[in-house]
């Protein structure tokens, strides 16, 4: 019988997936003015990263927005596709 996941298991580990996903867009400048131009964010909010899940599901969003990027930032990451939908789903409150 499977376990059944808490919610503050679901929050964090969408919060790692979202991290892992800003680390990604971060390693390549290209990415991450492309994500900031898109997005509207302004670097300076990045700083108040942990306390603004509104940011964490705009990065997951954005990856979600575009497949090849989605599976690049996959196979860097070692992160299942299909994990990022359900984490930005619990970031944004829809899960």
């Amino acid at each position: 019988m499977a376990k059944i996941s808490s919610r503050a298991d679901q929050v964090e580990n969408a919060e790692a997936i979202a991290l892992q996903g800003l680390t990604f867009l971060a390693s390549e400048p290209q990415r991450l003015a492309r994500f900031l131009s898109l997005t509207g964010i302004d670097p300076q909010e990045l700083r108040s990263w942990t306390e603004a899940p509104r940011l964490q599901a705009a990065v997951l969003e954005h990856l979600l927005g575009d497949e090849s990027l989605l599976l690049v930032f996959a196979a860097e990451t070692a992160t299942a596709p299909a994990a990022v939908a359900p984490a930005h789903a619990v970031l944004a409150g829809l899960g």
